[in-house]
């Protein structure tokens, strides 16, 4: 599995586009599409939108042909876009819509699909990105859709894409991490998962939050406030590699301001994400987050969210008497959402009559502990203290986290997925105590419990026992950031506690951040469990134990104190009033300025450009076993700013039993770009088992999205490729890079 930059992903399944045989004629009207009917080519008299000889494009185009103005109008908004029977929403009335034309369901769903009952709790999208591993983030993305169709939902508002700027934003868990090739690869692959995984069981995907939303605090009522080659460089770069290496249905608009002018209705849109992406399917606001209609419909938003506010019937129609706006906008708005809907299968595939309540399946359920196994990153093993299948007869488990009983509120289900507290949505998890437990009987240990609220108690607990696992969280998710990088619920001192009671201490983090570790030095295992899924404890139990290696890669960095962080002065977190102030004068709703003067040295770029030793960096992880990274070769095939460059190195397992690695390749730009530090620009994962060893290829390649060669030259406002030295440099992770080679453009 190679993903360098050269990358397309690979399609599994069939083209929505190929659906079922001849079926029986269905009764026609609006929201009643005729399921197995156009698929031979026949459709429904009077809809002739319905044929699928037609491309997307054509029928699209034939549909608003036969439409009203006001018929085209209800494809502006989500509710009376998606609900063809009904003509009024909120007191606004629209006349009835065309025949044939879907109901259509959307669900919040970047880690699960959020809102049904008896569906999956996958892990958070932090976790996949920590996996490294596109496939399996297309497998993911497929079993979500799976759920979501089956559950009554055909549009997923996912997945999230970020920087994360501040380790400190709250919604850092839902999104990928901190590098735009290896969170833009994962989104991609997530997309086709969703979009292309299942068979005439067609779910859309819509990428969120465009762009710049890197927190919570304020964020309808903030700037973000970025230099051009910035913008383009770190924050739409994810979303255009994920654009061009998929194909979504949608994109999700943000909240805040991008230099004092709202996302939903700034050029952006057009310039950046319709223009240079390329993207060609709709743009759909965030709830709430519409401020105009003229403004917005100019500027690339083809869709409100929820309820009709700005894009009422009466606001379009008074822009367009006073000017203000064109049928060509209001027409191509209505064209991107009709073909968005046909191409991604809505229109020949209704949802079930009857949604199921328990979509969760085994064989969904063993892609979560998949992600949640591959995705935990293991941080320090001193003294090879994991696994726990040597002779180890006495296993103290603590923390409140462990279990399903709550203890101050707080029990497995809290961390179970991204948000403030989720025992409602993970009610059941199967937890670490009792996997553990179950584990442990195997090998005829004991297994003790201390829910770790008294740490003197706690203590005692730890040691009685050969080794404690205790196990610290801190949660976080949308509507706030953190304040600080330290454990909830005391965390840190339990951990200080316990493993001053027993000096086999290991400790399970279950956080949607970095955190600081104060007792890192004190213990001897460490594993970032992120926000892990229902499927937690037998994951966490088969790490522990050896049972799967530990093949996860961290997708952030972990610095040493939040003073370290890229975001480290008040005007560019949390931002700043006109004053000086950070906090917002009482009654205002004067915006908020975030000032992204750190520019380009976002993530591991920042900690290698100021010479910031981490606590753990980006791409760090350990295996069960050892790696050696040797023989690098590097072949130029490059004219001018055309062409690739192709690297091999060879990789061995020097330890002794089956271990994954994750080698990395990065990139450093000729000093004359102003590049801080080196780029990602390839990796791949390779299993080997002991004493073997494989000849791992990437490939750069000048053209892929995410421009592995170029910079933007804010000189002539356009992507450049420098003469000059490139250095490559190839290894573990971003800090442990021992092979160095290079190239020259002329």
């Amino acid at each position: 599995m190679k993903r360098s930059n050269t990358l397309t992903r690979r399609r599994v399944g069939v083209a929505l586009s190929v659906i079922a045989t001849l079926g029986t004629l269905l009764a026609t009207g609006a929201g009643a599409p005729a399921a197995g009917l156009a698929h031979s080519g026949k459709y429904p008299a009077g809809c002739p939108w319905m044929d699928t000889r037609k491309s997307a494009d054509q029928r699209a185009k034939i549909l608003l042909e036969h439409s009203t103005l006001g018929q085209k109008l209800r494809w502006l908004d989500e509710q009376s876009a998606n609900s063809p029977a009904q003509t009024t929403f909120s007191g606004v009335t629209y006349p009835v819509q065309v025949a044939c034309t879907p109901t259509v369901v959307y669900a919040d769903g970047p880690d699960y699909v959020r809102g049904p009952a008896g569906v999956t709790v996958f892990p958070a999208q932090l976790a996949l990105a920590g996996t490294w591993n596109d496939d399996l983030a297309y497998t993911k993305g497929k079993a979500q859709a799976d759920e979501a169709f089956r559950a009554g939902k055909n549009v997923l508002l996912a997945p999230g894409i970020s920087s994360s700027r501040t380790p400190l934003a709250g919604r850092t868990p839902e999104y990928l991490g901190e590098d735009s090739l290896l969170s833009g690869n994962l989104a991609a692959a997530s997309i086709d998962g969703i979009q292309r995984g299942n068979k005439d069981q067609p779910v859309m995907a819509v990428v969120k939050h465009y762009i710049a939303n890197e927190q919570e605090l304020d964020r309808q009522t903030s700037s973000s406030n970025i230099d051009g080659r910035t913008l383009r460089e770190v924050y739409d770069l994810p979303f255009a590699i994920a654009v061009d290496k998929s194909d979504p249905g949608g994109v999700m608009c943000s909240f805040n301001q991008v230099n004092g002018v709202y996302a939903c209705e700034n050029p952006i849109q057009n310039n950046l994400l319709k223009g240079e992406a390329g993207f060609d399917g709709y743009i759909v606001s965030d709830f709430g987050s519409v401020h105009t209609t003229a403004a917005s419909l100019n500027n690339g938003l083809d869709q409100e969210l929820n309820r009709p506010r700005f894009y009422t019937p009466a606001n379009v129609e008074a822009a367009l008497d006073a000017g203000q706006i064109s049928m060509k906008e209001i027409d191509g708005a209505a064209f991107r959402v009709v073909r968005a809907y046909i191409k991604s299968g809505l229109f020949d595939h209704p949802l079930p009559a009857t949604p199921s309540t328990t979509t969760s399946t085994p064989a969904n359920k063993a892609v979560a502990q998949t992600v949640a196994e591959q995705g935990s990153v293991l941080l320090k093993n001193e003294g090879a203290v994991l696994p726990l299948a040597g002779g180890s007869k006495t296993i103290a488990v603590i923390g409140q986290t462990a279990s399903n009983t709550p203890t101050d509120g707080v029990s497995a289900g809290t961390i179970c997925a991204e948000g403030r507290n989720n025992s409602a949505a993970c009610p059941n998890p199967v937890a670490p105590l009792d996997a553990i437990t179950a584990r442990a009987a195997k090998l005829g240990q004991t297994v003790t419990y201390s829910n770790g609220a008294d740490p003197a108690a706690a203590a005692a607990v730890a040691q009685s026992a050969d080794v404690a696992v205790v196990f610290g969280y801190a949660k976080q998710g949308e509507f706030a950031d953190r304040t600080t990088l330290a454990l909830d619920g005391n965390g840190d001192a339990l951990i200080d506690a316990v493993a001053a009671a027993n000096p086999n201490t290991v400790v399970v983090l279950e956080t949607g951040t970095a955190t600081t570790m104060p007792w890192l030095a004190n213990v001897k295992g460490v594993m970032e469990a992120w926000y892990p899924g229902d499927q937690q404890g037998n994951a966490i139990a088969r790490l522990l134990y050896g049972d799967v290696d530990f093949t996860g890669r961290l997708p952030m960095t972990f610095p040493k104190s939040l003073a370290d962080t890229p975001t480290n002065t008040p005007a560019q977190y949390p931002g700043v009033f006109a004053d000086g102030s950070t906090t917002r004068p009482a009654g205002s709703t004067a915006i908020r300025q975030v000032n992204y003067t750190e520019g380009l040295k976002v993530g591991y770029k920042w900690y290698d450009s100021q010479n910031i030793e981490p606590l753990f960096p980006f791409g760090y992880g350990l295996s069960y076993t050892t790696f050696d990274y040797k023989n690098v070769k590097v072949t130029p095939r490059l004219h001018g700013n055309r062409g690739t460059v192709t690297v091999t190195v060879d990789v061995r397992n020097t330890g002794i039993r089956t271990g994954t690695a994750t080698p990395q390749l990065y990139l450093t730009l000729p000093s004359s770009t102003g590049e801080p530090g080196k780029r990602l620009v390839g990796y791949d994962k390779v299993t080997l088992k002991p004493g073997q060893s494989t000849k791992v290829q990437l490939t750069i390649d000048a053209s892929s999205p995410d421009r592995p060669l170029s910079f933007w030259n804010t000189a002539t406002h356009a992507w450049d490729t420098a003469p000059g030295t490139y250095q490559l440099q190839v290894g573990a992770s971003s800090r442990d890079l021992p092979l160095a080679s290079s190239f020259t453009i002329a």
